[in-house]
Order: structure tokens, then C-alpha cells, then sequence
């Protein structure tokens, strides 16, 4: 077993582990996915049917890489066991099961913004201010309900007789599900809470699933949400063979329901299973790995784990104070270009920020000194340009869809205006004017023609042709140079889409539509568009990631941890720090931790105090530029 070689022995611990339960507590940079692969790939070679092993993790990235692994071991065309995000095992669950619960074979996701639009469009219809109730904050309403388990109808028999707030959510919750029914589409929520639903209700569907998965291996457990958990337990109840990867360290997710309850009680939950600790960290330098464990022993929480690592001391942690955040801007684009200088690629620098906010200084400061970068969270698929093309293919996969209706007949602009899809809408078509149906007949017919060709085409030709029989590879190439580029987008569209070719027609067509759905800022990395340069991002979306050098700025009390999630509450003030602890492990070589004596926020200067993780930090592995040491003033 050759494929064992290189692995310490913890590792070929976990990977020989094969029957029962199994929790592999793995820290950061402890070579987790080379496990989880390698263990996956000795299964096979013992003889487990691949069609009976099943892999989940959380973002589409990491997918990708588990898949692309196992593919070189096993063989290009090699059968490939079931390796998919928790959402998109929901998709292939409810996709082929789904009908028991009335869920559509070919349905639509809404993502974020589809369903706050459809949110907006029900407190206005209720004459109810959507900036005096967010349409955000009911959302975040319906979904923490959605992942308690309840249904619209359960949330108004619990909820509708308390708050005003309760009421609205409850009336504008009825709206949102009579929309999703309309557009035969689903949320994010549902492709978790309509599997355990649909397993928990339907014996001979939790049968049949749980003799298909055999072996089930979960990545980031510390991530899991309650149903997630409950998921897990379904489809293992049968063979018991659960094997999951986490590490409660790294937790940072509980605001969206994530709970480390799953993985700080799998010994009780499963009495029978083995526990295996990977604390050998082959990423960082010893510093830093120091530097990391000293921040998270800090935190009560947790099962005790300490990080080792054979690498060499490196470099001792830089802090630099800045008089402002435009100053720690300029100088971190310095100390960039002089990495640059000797010769490390943009590519393996990163700029971490706890808020969004931060990320103008910062860009600002890179622009002028001429630093390339690129910003995570501006997601290709929210473009507008992109966002049309797509209401193309829904409305061709299912020509019923209205609001992708709405959208697509303006994409390209050709005189249709909202009285006339109104009218068409309510049955009225008959009412309209030569000129109107003559213009719309010509739309359906386009619809119509696209409607036939999913049927076989595959994916990337069929975004070929979208882009021909719409009209908007003619508009755009035509166009102004911003609107040639936006025909660029989209083909690139076309290019990400030859990824679902092996499987042409509605499958395929489906299964593109679904993970562009579920794209998390992560794909913006794996995405070959020409863009390079310096990473910038918030901390949250560096989760899995790694870079030679990396930037943790705002490092001030109030910020970095952030005052919204330190108010009393010990778990809180935890998380922050397991961010921070996040925030950390991402570097290989060098961390650089900047703060500023006074920032600009929503248009005040506050006067800053340090972040007290800084105080968390041994001295001795401690550089402060350009002073020496932690200035009086700023103690």
C-alpha cells in the first residue's frame, strides 16, 4: 500500500480506521484533505463499490480538489464515488427523490439576492417600508426558522400572536413559499431542511438512500448545522460508518446556524467511535504555529488540541501601527511591493479584514502604488450581464418562470415593456395591441426554439446559443467597450459551463445552473479569467485557504474582535477569537498584523485601542515596525 507512504501516523490511523464511526480532529494545516482522499481512494482499492461512497464538505472549491485527487489516483475515466457540498447533496437527493414531497425534477435556487427581491416585493405588496423592516433581517428570520425544522405553517402557529416583526415574517413567509412554488424553485434553506424532511417522511426513500451511501465522510463537522447533523445521522443509521473531519478551533460560522455541539458530542451521540487527533501542522512556520496556539488556549470551549510543527522558527510576527487607515493602506502596498521585489508572486499574498468596510482604504492604497489585486466577494454570477444570461437558461429549462421572464425579455431591451408582461401574466395576452404580440410572439417563439434545444444540447453550447437566438452577442459586440466586456463575462459563462458536457441536456444543463447557484466567493479563485494579483478578502471567505504572506489589518478593539459579537456572551467573544486563530493559520511564512491609532468609521473618527488578542501573543515572537515596541500612548 504504496499510497500510504509520506502519511505520519496519525494520519494512517484515520485512513485505516474504515468501520464505524470515526472523528478526526484535524488543526489547521494538518494535511485533512489528503487524509479524507486518501482514505476515500483505500476504501476503493479494498474493494468498495465506488457508487457506495459518499464525501461532503462546504464550499464547491473543496469539491473540486477532493475530486481532482481521487481522479489522478484512480484514473481519468475512472467511476468517481459521490463528492459534493451539503447543498448539492440536497440538489442530487431532491433531484432524484424529490417528487414524494411535490419538489419538481427541474427546479430552480434562488440565491441571496433572488429571494430578498421576492422579500422586498411582499412587504411592499403588505404596505409595509422594506427600509423600515429589512428584507434582510427576514430572511435571516425564515432561514434560522428553516433550520430549526419548521415550515411556514408551523412558524405562524409558533410565532404569528408575538412580535410585530413575528407577524410580518410569518405573513411575508406565505408569500416567499407561494413565490418559490410559483417560479418551481427552491432556497438555499430548502436543500437541507426538504431532505431530512423528505428521508424522515418517506421510509422507502430513507431506504433506498441509505443502502446507496454505504460509507459517508464529512468535512469542516465543526461547521455543521443541527439539521446538517441530523442529515448525518439519517444516512449513517443503517451501516454506522460516519467518518468526519473538523476541528472546534475553527468554528466561525455559528451566526449562520453552525452548532460545535455535533462534533464536541459525536462520543456520546456515537459511543462506539474513534477519536484521532492530527496535531502536526505542515503549513506554517514554527512562529506562527506558536503564535497560533497561544491565541486559541485561550478559549474554554473546545477539546484540547495543541499544534506541532517540524518547520523551521521563520520569521517573528511584524506589527505596524498606522495614524490612520489610509497610512496602514500605503504601507502595507510598501511592504508588498518589497516582497515583490524579491520575488514573491502577487498570487501567494493575501489582505485579510474583519468587515467589508475596510476593503475601500485598502484598495485605494494598493491602487496608487500600482499593487495588482483582486477582491473576493464581488462574485461573477452577480453580474448583472451574467445574472441575465442565466434568467435565459431557467426560463428555456421552464418556460413558466415569470421573473426570469421579466428579466430575459430585457436582455436584450426589445419594447416589451412590464404593462405587457403583466397582462400576459394575468391571462390577458389577447388584450394587447398588433404591435405588442407581434413582439412578444416573437419572444415565446425564441423561448420556445431554446426549450426544445435543452432537451440534448450540451451545457456550454447550449449558453452558445442562448447568447446567439437572444440577441445579445449581437447588442454587446456592437456595443461600447464596457459592453464588449461584459460579452467577455459571458463567455466566460460559456467556458465554465463545458465543465457539465460529459452529461448534455436537461441533466447537465440542471446541474450548471444549480453550482452557479451555490458559487461561493471561493470560485472566484479557480475561475482562469486573467485576473492575478494580491487576494483581498475578509477573513471568513480565507477559510481553507493558505498564502506565503499574509496582512491581518484593523487589529483594534471594537473591530478585530468585532464589538458585535463580544456583548456578554462567552461564545461570542470565542468565535471572535477562533476567527482570529482562522485569520492566522493562513499564513505559511509571514504574518503581518496592522492596526491604526484612529479610524473613520460610517463617517466618524474614533480614537483605537489595540486588539486585546495582541496581548494573547508571546513578546518574544513579537516585531513592532518602526517603533520597537507597543508605543506607551497606545497601552
Amino acid at each position: 500500500m504504496n499510497y500510504l507512504d509520506g502519511l505520519n501516523d496519525r494520519q494512517k490511523e484515520a485512513v485505516l480506521a474504515i468501520d464505524g464511526p470515526v472523528s478526526v480532529l484535524a488543526g489547521a494545516g494538518s494535511g485533512k484533505t489528503r487524509v479524507l482522499t486518501t482514505r476515500i481512494y483505500h476504501l476503493i482499492r479494498q474493494g468498495v463499490p465506488v457508487e457506495t461512497i459518499l464525501a461532503v464538505t462546504f464550499t464547491n472549491k473543496a469539491a473540486r480538489e477532493m475530486r481532482e485527487r481521487l481522479r489522478a489516483r484512480l484514473g481519468e475515466d475512472s467511476p468517481m464515488p459521490t463528492i459534493a457540498t451539503f447543498h448539492g447533496l440536497g440538489r442530487i437527493l431532491l433531484e432524484e427523490y424529490g417528487r414524494v414531497i411535490d419538489v419538481p425534477r427541474y427546479f430552480s435556487i434562488f440565491d441571496r439576492s433572488d429571494s430578498e427581491r421576492v422579500v422586498k416585493e411582499a412587504l411592499k405588496a403588505m404596505d409595509i417600508d422594506p427600509k423600515e423592516v429589512p428584507p434582510r433581517a427576514i430572511l435571516s428570520r425564515i432561514s434560522k426558522a428553516k433550520g430549526e425544522g419548521l415550515t411556514s405553517v408551523a412558524f405562524r402557529e409558533k410565532h404569528s400572536r408575538e412580535s410585530f416583526r413575528s407577524r410580518v415574517a410569518s405573513e411575508v413567509w406565505q408569500r416567499y413559499d407561494k413565490a418559490l412554488h410559483d417560479e418551481k424553485a427552491l432556497d438555499f434553506d430548502d436543500l437541507i431542511s426538504l431532505p431530512v424532511r423528505l428521508l424522515n417522511e418517506h421510509s422507502e426513500v430513507r431506504n433506498a438512500v441509505q443502502q446507496r451511501f454505504h460509507y459517508v465522510h464529512i468535512d469542516e463537522f465543526q461547521d455543521t448545522s443541527e439539521l446538517q447533523g441530523n442529515l448525518a445521522e439519517i444516512l449513517t443509521e443503517k451501516h454506522h460508518n460516519l467518518f468526519v473531519v473538523g476541528d472546534i478551533d475553527q468554528c466561525i460560522y455559528t451566526w449562520r446556524g453552525a452548532t460545535i455541539d455535533n462534533l464536541l458530542s459525536f462520543e456520546q451521540k456515537y459511543p462506539n467511535a474513534k477519536t484521532i487527533v492530527l496535531e502536526t501542522n505542515y503549513r506554517s512556520s514554527g512562529t506562527i504555529v506558536s503564535t497560533a496556539n497561544s491565541i486559541i488556549e485561550q478559549n474554554k470551549n473546545r477539546k484540547e488540541k495543541r499544534s506541532i510543527t517540524e518547520n523551521p522558527a521563520g520569521e517573528h510576527i511584524t506589527i505596524h501601527i498606522a495614524p490612520n487607515a489610509e497610512s496602514e493602506a500605503v504601507w502595507i502596498a510598501k511592504e508588498i511591493k518589497s516582497e515583490m521585489r524579491n520575488g514573491l508572486s502577487p498570487e501567494n499574498i493575501a489582505i485579510l479584514f474583519r468587515t467589508n468596510f475596510q476593503s475601500r482604504a485598502l484598495e485605494e492604497g494598493l491602487l496608487h502604488s500600482g499593487v495588482p489585486y483582486k477582491l473576493l466577494g464581488t462574485r461573477f454570477f452577480d453580474r448583472k450581464e451574467v445574472k441575465d444570461v442565466l434568467s435565459w437558461v431557467r426560463l428555456a429549462m421552464e418556460p413558466s418562470r415569470e421573473n426570469d421572464r421579466m428579466r430575459a425579455v430585457q436582455a436584450p431591451p426589445r419594447g416589451i415593456g412590464k404593462v405587457t408582461l403583466g397582462k400576459i401574466a394575468s391571462g390577458q395576452k389577447d388584450t394587447l395591441g398588433a404591435s405588442a404580440r407581434v413582439k412578444v410572439d416573437e419572444f415565446d417563439s425564441i423561448v420556445n426554439e431554446l426549450s426544445e434545444m435543452t432537451l440534448n444540447t450540451a451545457p456550454s453550447v447550449f449558453l452558445q446559443l442562448v447568447l446567439e437566438k437572444s440577441g445579445l452577442e449581437t447588442v454587446l459586440a456592437n456595443g461600447t467597450e464596457e459592453e464588449r466586456e461584459r460579452l467577455e463575462n459571458i463567455r466566460e459563462l460559456a467556458t465554465l459551463a463545458s465543465r457539465y458536457d460529459a452529461t448534455p441536456g436537461k441533466d447537465g444543463i440542471s446541474a450548471f445552473l444549480a453550482d452557479a447557484s451555490l458559487a461561493s466567493d471561493q470560485d472566484e479563485l479557480d475561475r482562469k479569467n486573467g485576473t492575478s494579483g494580491v487576494t483581498l478578502m475578509t477573513v471568513h471567505a480565507a477559510k481553507g485557504l493558505e498564502f506565503d504572506t499574509v496582512f491581518v489589518t484593523g487589529m483594534e478593539e471594537g473591530l478585530f474582535p468585532h464589538e458585535g459579537m463580544g456583548g456578554g456572551e462567552n461564545r461570542d467573544e470565542e468565535e471572535e477569537r477562533r476567527l482570529f486563530y482562522v485569520a492566522v493559520t493562513r499564513a505559511k511564512r509571514r504574518l503581518i498584523l496592522t492596526l491604526a491609532y484612529v479610524r473613520r468609521i460610517y463617517g466618524t473618527d474614533y480614537q483605537q485601542d489595540p486588539s486585546s488578542f495582541i496581548s494573547d501573543i508571546d513578546e518574544k515572537y513579537i516585531d513592532y515596525v518602526d517603533t520597537g515596541k507597543m508605543p506607551t500612548v497606545f497601552l
